[in-house]
């Protein structure tokens, strides 16, 4: 019945406005259908349909409600800001349900513990993929392309990196995104959080990515600094990064559910496009209490994969429940564009202090270059998990 009714009051929105979203970034508005919606009281509250490429400032009303009901994104110049406690209900429409943050745009969603801001389906009985997800572009450095250039976004087709590493995209904290993932088609796909070249003048902290159909949070390059991450029932990877992100991760949760793929897959650069970084980097973030739980060490599952010439500092790791714990791909030589088992022996890819518990194999080196375990980790059995009882207590779904 829910659903029914917000597909009404969206026809009478496009029969008012005279418009259509599509992920073209090509509607300029500033505003769509508001629709009375006290049951009947007095407050005045209303339920406002939010999609388009808006122009000027948004600034959410908590006397109000707010339906996503297509791409809604933010242009260059303008700012979203939602109020700690709000909830936003997205179409349950798939991927081109979505909310993008453009390069020079910024959004203040500053929720607290106990008021957090959740981004959500519509659905009466929600699930995984309903719709596309939050989508954040900077200006920071990408190795997908050389100098100030930039490449494009998977989904809504926006600019993103450049030279800034230090660019703003504004604040998240404590902002939990639900039932997102929804695919456009088999090569791209929405993720709960997806940053693209963020810079590290963003203000990221306490996010959750729940009940994902794809990644939970995903890094495109950038700078930006992570903390305080849970991601929870992801059905693809949980937390992924690729062209040469270099910010850091700092007390991450990650729990399987049924369908999942791996707890953290990194690369160096994207495969797809190819490292054009000149000179060449790859990603190195740094990770600090990480603590990832899988189903059950017979499973089959790896918890990380790191390959493509990835690098990154990992401290103090806690791994349950996996057949593999770390599985290094790449290639060995002088030229190899995928030195991952190069960044091992050179110190750019190290784990210290961390403990296994239902892991059968702690590494598996796909590298092609030879090293041993004693040269990829130190400090076997020192690790703890991160104290994710307290620091999501009131407002993750755990």
């Amino acid at each position: 019945m829910k659903r029914n009714l917000i597909l009404g009051f969206a026809i009478i929105a496009m029969l008012v406005t005279a418009c259509t979203s599509d992920d073209t970034a090509d509607i300029i508005i500033n505003d769509n259908t508001v629709t009375n919606n006290n049951n009947g009281g007095n407050n005045g509250s209303q339920s406002i349909f939010l999609s388009g490429t808006y122009t000027t400032d948004l600034d959410l009303d908590a006397n109000n409600s707010y339906v996503v009901n297509g791409p809604l994104i933010m242009a260059s110049g303008t700012t979203l800001t939602i109020p700690a406690g709000m909830t936003i209900e997205a179409l349950a429409d798939g991927a081109n349900v979505y909310i993008a943050i453009s390069q020079g745009a910024r959004i203040v969603a500053n929720g607290t513990a106990g008021n957090p801001i959740i981004l959500t389906s519509d659905a009466a009985s929600p699930a995984a993929g309903d719709w596309g997800g939050l989508i954040l572009l900077g200006r920071a450095p990408i190795n997908s392309v050389s100098g100030t250039a930039t490449s494009t976004s998977e989904i809504a087709s926006l600019p993103y990196g450049g030279s800034d590493a230090s660019d703003d995209s504004g604040v998240l904290r404590y902002v939990r995104v639900d039932y997102s993932g929804g695919a456009a088609d088999g090569q791209s796909e929405n993720n709960g959080f997806s940053f693209y070249g963020v810079g590290n003048g963003t203000l990221v902290e306490y996010i959750q990515a729940y009940e994902g159909k794809d990644d939970g949070i995903e890094f495109f390059g950038g700078t930006v600094n992570a903390s305080f991450v849970s991601v929870v029932n992801a059905q693809d990877d949980s937390i992924d990064w690729t062209e040469g992100f270099s910010g850091t991760i700092t007390n991450a949760y990650v729990k399987h559910g049924s369908e999942h793929d791996k707890g953290v897959e990194a690369d160096g650069y994207n495969t797809d496009i190819g490292n054009n970084s000149n000179p060449i980097f790859f990603s190195k973030p740094t990770v600090t209490n990480l603590a990832i739980y899988g189903n059950g060490s017979g499973t089959g599952n790896e918890a990380v994969r790191l390959r493509a010439g990835t690098q990154g500092v990992f401290t103090n790791v806690y791994i349950e429940g996996f057949e593999e714990a770390f599985d290094l791909d790449g290639d060995a030589g002088a030229m190899s564009s995928n030195p991952t088992g190069t960044g091992v022996l050179n110190g750019d890819l190290t784990v210290t202090d961390v403990t296994f518990v239902d892991v059968t194999l702690n590494l598996k080196n796909d590298t092609g270059v030879t090293f041993t375990e004693a040269d990829f980790i130190s400090g076997l059995g020192n690790g703890i998990p991160t104290d994710y009882v307290t620091w999501g207590a009131g407002w993750t779904i755990q």
